[in-house]
């Protein structure tokens, strides 16, 4: 390595990706001895994300592992470095210096980058969420031993100007994609699972057909595998881009404005090509445009190598039968205003190279090939791709296959006269070609001698014959015979499709990015009650408020389900709530952190109004359970979980905290959580925290900045009554525990014994906070006059509208109405 004027890059970056598409970063800045690890979903077919991030560190080195050892689908990010970074040095490392595993870590089996990190981070592992992190993102953990490796490598190699890092010296940062908010994943219960983003909770309490439990299956309304990985990864990674937010929700606005529009798009789509194999149009189609392999003139025809040509052959037929749909998308978005449909009609309907394309595929495949699903169907579609006379070989290769196809179908027919077998049928799959399928009730005692490999399944007989067997072999080769002299074929037009890669790459992006719009939010918003769901609107600096709140999931499963709204801003940057057990505390966190995911996603919210302040990363801390594989109990998951928030806390976070301290003494719990208030009020943070401690609540009497809310609670003869209405100020419900206690069947000499003791405890104590509260009222009244006068200062009111809000402020502050 060089050294560098203070110019030059000093990054180092490693890069590995699985075949769901998640890719780990590890950028080593050798100036700083600062190792940026980074793991996110691919939502880009060219692979944006990972361009940003190495536009970002301008690496001196890329390591990646080498092509032809990693399974498919995981060469992405090795080719895009061959592609698009072929002036940085790359650096090849075998697979196994990524992922190797030991056991070290708390007697647990830990990656090798987890070791790695825990005996050089400066930080506790802790404090990085470590000791569970690895499980979640082992990605940028491989990535980071391979960089290390490397970087130790370096040194053995040039002395002088290798690095080795000492033990806890290095400085470790984990994050996301820059362009997208972060959702920690940092322990047993991570903030995906609390949030039930992408899996319910509580999966075997609702069964498991109750799907809709969480935010991904109650929009999973897409029709193509692209669709619904595009959608599972904006709710992972939610954007942070307000520009961009707002061109996906301006086109939601146009396609619930206009119904024909919105239904045209919907049919449109459906006639392009679903996905087969579990592989979308963007991997089936454009690997074999972007890797070209060696000419094919030379394979033997064996078991691989016709399989291989017959995916090419299906991917030609797949993009044929998407170019074919093409005028029909160019006739829907004619006359589309908003900026996303509008310039996809622009970039798609009306580049040129579409149909430059489909000519080219017209001239060699012939016009009837369309793409099937059923097997034996596509099989044949396949052979008879291209059109006839173009290659004698395969020409004779057809007519081999056609004839022991029916010789197949002869057979079975001679079968059901010989054996007088009606319904002896004549089924087909790939992996054992045509067998037969006999009724239980037609077959009288036992099968003939003739048929072998004989297997019930349901009401039927499977079997084989010896002729049938013969004849399969004879089919499968003369079909692989068809799929290799079809590749050769298809040779010119493969290079002729490689030259135009790029368009067919964004006609990939578009499709998925329409299915995921249209027939996941369009659709989930036109199947709800009007202005059910609405725009949420977005700021930079402003508050985060919604009015009339609903939980999106928990709504289509409680009719009467109770909104709720939310307002939080710099002047109010946390807000305590408080409320008896079951009053409605964690479903109003959770519906917080929901709706700001969906409306980050481009999607409307249901609630009556939103504005929100971008949020870059979410944080919760939610749930009680011992975590065993770390050894620690519910009280040190607390901790960590905690520690890791405060030590990456950022100012444009949302933290969501949710009973924290109760594992542990009263006073300790008490003291752990009112530090922690006062650590995070120091920050511009927006905080919403949970809590049965009603001392905490006198934060309030000392910090302008903290807003008491209480869930409201009816209590009559000794009976609570749950209305599941958030509403202002402190509340105390006398004994609720004790009250639900009882509802739990415990013997009422406790519960009376319990009830004597505790009254003697709190009677003081909730005299005391009356007396605190009643005395900081004018200074409360004063924060909540520069809270109004800062929202007045980020709203888009006209002159007129803020003038009479500023003077119906002052008359309200006169008349003590605050």
């Amino acid at each position: 390595m060089e050294e560098d004027g203070g110019e030059r890059s000093s990054f180092v970056t490693g890069l590995i990706e699985n075949r769901a598409k998640e890719v780990g970063v590890a950028a080593f800045d050798l100036r700083s001895a600062t190792l940026h690890l980074s793991q996110y979903i691919e939502t880009s077919s060219s692979y944006q994300n990972t361009k940003t991030l190495l536009h970002f560190y301008d690496p001196m080195v890329i390591i990646v592992s080498p092509n032809k050892f990693a399974p498919d689908g995981m060469v992405g990010v090795s080719e895009l470095v061959d592609r698009f970074y072929a002036s940085v040095k790359k650096a090849e490392m075998a697979r196994a210096c990524f992922d190797d595993t030991k056991v070290t870590l708390n007697n647990s089996c830990a990656s090798e980058g987890t070791v790695l990190i825990k005996n050089l981070a400066a930080k506790e592992p802790s404090a990085l969420g470590l000791d569970t992190y690895y499980k979640q993102y082992y990605l940028c953990l491989a990535a980071a031993a391979a960089t290390i490796k490397c970087l130790s490598f370096m040194h053995r190699v040039e002395a002088e100007k290798g690095v080795i890092v000492t033990n806890h010296s290095l400085s470790v940062t984990f994050n996301g994609s820059f362009d997208h908010m972060n959702i920690d994943a940092t322990s047993f219960y991570d903030s995906v699972q609390n949030l039930e983003i992408v899996e319910p909770l509580h999966s075997a309490l609702w069964g498991t057909s109750n799907k809709k439990r969480s935010l991904f299956h109650m929009l999973k309304t897409t029709k193509t595998i692209g669709g619904t990985r595009l959608l599972r990864a904006n709710l992972l990674q939610p954007l942070k881009d307000i520009e961009t937010i707002n061109t996906r929700l301006d086109c939601l606005d146009e396609l619930m404005s206009n119904e024909q529009l919105f239904f045209g798009l919907s049919q449109v789509l459906r006639k392009f090509p679903k996905e087969t194999v579990n592989l979308p149009l963007s991997d089936r189609v454009l690997c074999h445009f972007c890797f070209k392999p060696k000419k094919v003139t030379s394979k033997v025809l064996d078991t691989d190598n016709a399989k291989k040509s017959q995916t090419l052959i299906s991917s030609i037929i797949l993009l044929k039968t998407a170019l074919d749909a093409l005028p029909l998308l160019t006739k829907v978005l004619k006359d589309a205003q908003c900026f996303l449909l509008a310039n996809i009609h622009k970039s798609i309907c009306e580049n040129e190279k579409y149909a430059s394309i489909r000519n080219k595929i017209g001239e060699v495949i012939d016009e009837d090939v369309l793409h099937a699903r059923v097997p034996f169907v596509a099989r044949t579609q396949q052979c008879f791709a291209v059109k006839a006379g173009i290659d004698g070989l395969l020409d004779i290769a057809r007519r081999s296959f056609c004839d022991t196809s029916e010789a197949i179908h002869s057979l079975a027919t001679k079968y059901r006269e010989d054996f007088k077998m009606p319904n002896l049928k004549l089924p087909f799959n790939n992996r054992q070609g045509f067998y037969f399928s006999i009724p239980q009730k037609d077959v009288q005692g036992k099968l003939p001698n003739k048929f072998i490999q004989v297997v019930k399944h349901g009401n039927n007989i499977h079997c084989s014959t010896l002729e049938l067997a013969s004849l399969n072999v004879r089919n499968k080769s003369a079909a692989g015979e068809c799929y290799i002299r079809t590749e050769v074929c298809l040779e010119a037009l493969m290079d002729a499709i490689r030259e135009d890669v790029s368009v067919l790459t964004l006609l990939a992006e578009v499709l998925c990015l329409l299915d995921m719009i249209v027939n996941s939010f369009a659709h989930t918003i036109s199947t709800k009650p009007v202005d059910r769901y609405t725009r949420p609107e977005f700021t930079e600096n402003g508050p985060l408020a919604i009015d009339a709140g609903r939980h999106p999931i928990l709504e289509s499963i409680h009719n009467d389900f109770i909104p709720n709204n939310i307002f939080i801003s710099e002047a109010t940057n946390m807000l305590i709530v408080t409320g008896p057990n079951m009053s409605g505390k964690s479903t109003y966190l959770q519906q917080v952190c929901l709706m700001v995911i969906l409306a980050q996603i481009g999607c409307y919210v249901p609630a009556h109004f939103s504005a929100i302040r971008v949020v870059d990363r979410i944080f919760t801390r939610m749930g009680t359970v011992d975590n065993l594989e770390s050894n620690s109990s519910t009280f040190m998951t607390e901790m960590k979980e905690t520690a890791f928030i405060m030590q990456n806390v950022s100012q444009r976070s949302l933290i969501v905290m949710d009973e924290l301290g109760r594992a542990t003494s009263s006073s300790d719990g008490f003291a752990i959580a009112w530090s922690c208030c006062e650590h995070l009020l120091s920050l511009k943070a927006y905080t919403i925290f949970a809590t049965h401690m009603e001392n905490l609540t006198e934060l309030a009497t000392i910090y302008p900045n903290v807003k008491i809310l209480h869930f409201y609670v009816d209590l009559r003869n000794n009976r609570l009554d749950f209305k599941f209405q958030l509403m202002e100020g402190p509340r105390h419900v006398p004994h609720y525990g004790l009250l639900l206690a009882q509802v739990a069947g415990l013997p009422s000499s406790v519960i009376e014994t319990a009830r004597n003791i505790t009254t003697r405890i709190t009677e003081k104590e909730v005299q005391r906070m009356e007396v605190n509260c009643l005395q900081h009222n004018q200074i409360q009244m004063t924060y909540r006059i520069a809270q109004r006068l800062l929202c007045l200062k980020y709203s888009n009111q006209d002159e007129n509208s803020i003038r009479q809000a500023l003077q119906n402020l002052k008359e309200s502050y006169i008349n003590g109405r605050l």
